[in-house]
């Protein structure tokens, strides 16, 4: 048995039947050359190799939950309890797939079995007039279980870099396939006695940095978890959910960056910042405070794929300023604070110091008490990607978007990840405190293209 971590059980304990916990994952795929013909059924092929497997799950697709404390090994996998394979009505469109994923997303999946399922979908209308037909993949996986870099790393494992190469086993036996990466991503064993003195050893350092806080409060780029105004984004969330997806060029952001002097994170907040900006605008529900977002940032400095190893800073999006310039200024400046605060802690100390600045927040998520005071507005997640074209038996995968979670008082998340030259993002949003979220989509281009135009007049300014 493995225990659960205190981040972990958070996780579990947050969720509800409107608030479910799980992240997850949609693979758009076009069928490979040798598929389109007239008398090949891919799709239904793949399905059936995945039902008929015979292989029983990996780590950790084979772990289930035991007195909500420990992670022990299912016993008694039933495929069917976890696959579905659905065809779309035709034609279906990606935004008849994103309703299907945004309906799936909003359901639980059964804690008495193990926390995930996959959906292989059909029937998606091709990209452009003569491309390949598509078909998609959506596996969704509890949050107790991985963080987005976990899941990551499980993705890259269960498809492959050769267009030739065949895969026989579904996706949750990718273990099977690895055998000699199974070290790499267990979790490793530790002695209670090295964890208690990791835990004592933080004390001292965790204590500086508050007092540090505390002393600097009134800095410019500080960001305290008491800065979030009240907005639409942070009202009590109902079960229904929308996603909305979309790729960008990521020589777009990275060009912006190099010419403005600031890092591609920088630019992807604030690319996210004014299109939030002129959607609450649209709404007549933008607070005159700037928002507050709240960024993860990985832990990891292992290979290891279990369980959540995240801290997050927070960050001022700058959205009470109609200058694009300098909203982004602001937001590399309490980036830059907040990454020099973790910078002078180890893992366990950033953990530590983590669970105490945002512990009024933690708190406020499981109980309500104050409904009108928030330490963030939003999550805005960078997941890092996959940098080399994948496959599944032939089918090149064209593009990947992250859905992740909402809960009361966070009705909106932004979630992205790349995959090869583009960044794929993904919003999930309560879809009755937000209506038409999807036209974030199309601000997110504008602010691009307004980003880029402003780094071309300051480079001929240079000149």
């Amino acid at each position: 048995m493995r225990v659960l971590t205190a981040v972990d059980q958070l996780f579990l304990l947050l969720e509800s039947r409107k608030q479910p916990m799980h992240v997850g994952g949609l693979f758009l795929f076009e069928l490979p050359e040798l598929a389109q013909t007239a008398d090949c059924n891919f799709v239904h092929e793949l399905v059936q190799q995945m039902q008929t497997a015979t292989v029983p799950p990996s780590f950790p697709f084979n772990q289930v939950l035991e007195h909500l404390l420990f992670w022990k090994q299912d016993e008694n996998f039933h495929v069917e309890h976890h696959f579905r394979h659905v065809a779309l009505p035709q034609p279906a469109r990606v935004r008849e797939l994103l309703m299907y994923i945004s309906k799936e997303h909003s359901r639980l999946l059964d804690r008495a079995m193990p926390l995930w399922e996959c959906h292989v979908i059909e029937g998606i209308c091709p990209e452009f007039e003569g491309s390949p037909e598509r078909f998609a993949l959506y596996f969704k996986i509890h949050h107790s279980l991985v963080d987005g870099i976990a899941a990551m790393r499980l993705i890259q494992r269960s498809l492959s870099q050769s267009p030739t190469e065949p895969m026989t086993l579904p996706v949750w036996s990718l273990m099977a396939r690895h055998r000699n990466q199974v070290d790499a991503i267990l979790p490793a064993g530790r002695s209670i006695l090295s964890i208690i003195k990791e835990q004592l050893l933080t004390i001292k350092p965790v204590c500086s940095e508050l007092i540090d806080n505390f002393k600097n409060r009134h800095d410019e780029d500080y960001v305290s978890p008491f800065d979030a105004p009240m907005s639409v984004l942070n009202q009590r969330i109902s079960a229904s959910r929308r996603i909305a997806a979309q790729s960008y060029e990521m020589q777009r952001f990275r060009d912006i960056a190099d010419k403005l002097h600031v890092t591609m994170n920088d630019v992807i907040l604030a690319v996210c910042a004014g299109a939030i900006r002129r959607y609450l605008q649209s709404i007549n529900a933008l607070p005159k405070k700037p928002l507050i977002a709240f960024v993860p940032m990985s832990l990891r400095n292992d290979e290891s794929a279990s369980g959540n190893q995240l801290s997050f800073l927070l960050a001022n999006l700058g959205t009470h300023l109609d200058d694009p310039i300098r909203r982004l200024q602001l937001i590399h400046d309490s980036m830059n604070k907040g990454k020099r605060r973790f910078r002078r802690m180890n893992q366990a100390q950033v953990l530590n110091y983590s669970a105490i600045a945002y512990a009024w927040e933690g708190i406020n998520i499981l109980t309500g008490l104050f409904p009108k005071k928030q330490a963030f507005n939003l999550i805005i997640s960078n997941v890092p990607g996959v940098d080399k074209p994948l496959y599944w038996n032939g089918a090149p995968l064209k593009a990947l978007y992250p859905a992740s979670i909402v809960v009361d008082g966070q009705a909106m998340n932004i979630t992205l990840t790349t995959y090869l030259d583009k960044l794929e993002f993904c919003i999930t949003a309560c879809s009755k405190l937000l209506p038409h979220v999807q036209d974030m989509l199309a601000l997110i281009e504008e602010e691009l293209g307004a980003l880029e135009t402003i780094s071309l007049e300051a480079i001929n300014n240079e000149k």
